[in-house]
């Protein structure tokens, strides 16, 4: 079965004092997009890239043609509406039953070795699955100004992306939700609201999202680290 991957990369938050969205901020002389790309471009298992950006984003386009395997489509106002812009072009031209990835473009950390193993959990299993890491700090909950609840840590996951699940589910979930106004954080989110099975596949903590200034140091090590390793 074929796998795609959609990147949702249509956000225009600047970040870091960057007159770019964070998405564009170099690190170790590229940036957080190339390394993102980078990272999935080699992986045999996927067919396609479908890169979401915002309408008139050149830099991403220059970008873009740099990788062969990369389409660029034109994203929405919300993350959600990316991923349903890539999904409906994919709709188009492959199966309802072809595997679908989404992945943050702000965490150029990935593990390929934590891609590969959720794609073959995803075929053995014939269930969509997220990469997550067990919570290991204690947390709480905010009742109010002065009380807090201990949250069971045992039973929580800290969700990261990529997250697979099959095209055609996908869409009708997220579809639904839209119609409903329902807001989900992720695809997880509207999979689990509209009944479907969520797998979890422990994935590495270095698969960490850039999001604020004080991330781009430990990016920064972590990047530069995977490329001292190769």
């Amino acid at each position: 079965m074929s796998c795609h991957l959609i990147l949702p990369a249509a956000g225009v938050g600047r970040r870091f004092g960057s007159e770019h969205p964070k998405q564009y901020t170099l690190v170790a002389g590229k940036s957080v997009m190339e390394w993102t790309l980078s990272a999935f471009q080699s992986l045999p298992f996927i067919d396609q890239i479908i890169l979401v950006l915002a309408e008139g984003d050149s830099l991403g386009q220059n970008i873009a043609a740099n990788y062969p395997s990369v389409t660029t489509v034109n994203g929405g106002d919300e993350r959600y509406g990316s991923v349903l812009n890539g999904l409906h072009w994919l709709q188009q031209r492959v199966s309802a039953d072809d595997w679908v990835m989404v992945h943050d473009v702000a965490r150029p950390c990935v593990s390929t070795a934590d891609v590969e193993k959720l794609y073959h959990y995803c075929q053995s299993s014939g269930d969509g699955a997220v990469l997550a890491t067990p919570v290991t700090d204690t947390t709480k909950r905010r009742l109010s100004d002065t009380k807090v609840e201990t949250l069971d840590r045992s039973t929580l996951w800290a969700v990261q992306t990529p997250q697979c699940f099959r095209l055609g589910e996908l869409h009708t979930a997220l579809q639904r939700c839209l119609a409903q106004s329902v807001p989900v954080t992720d695809e997880a989110s509207a999979i689990e609201l509209n009944e479907g099975n969520v797998g979890l596949v422990e994935g590495s903590r270095r698969n960490i999202k850039l999001t604020h200034a004080d991330d781009l140091a430990i990016v920064e090590l972590f990047l530069t680290s995977k490329e001292t390793e190769t």
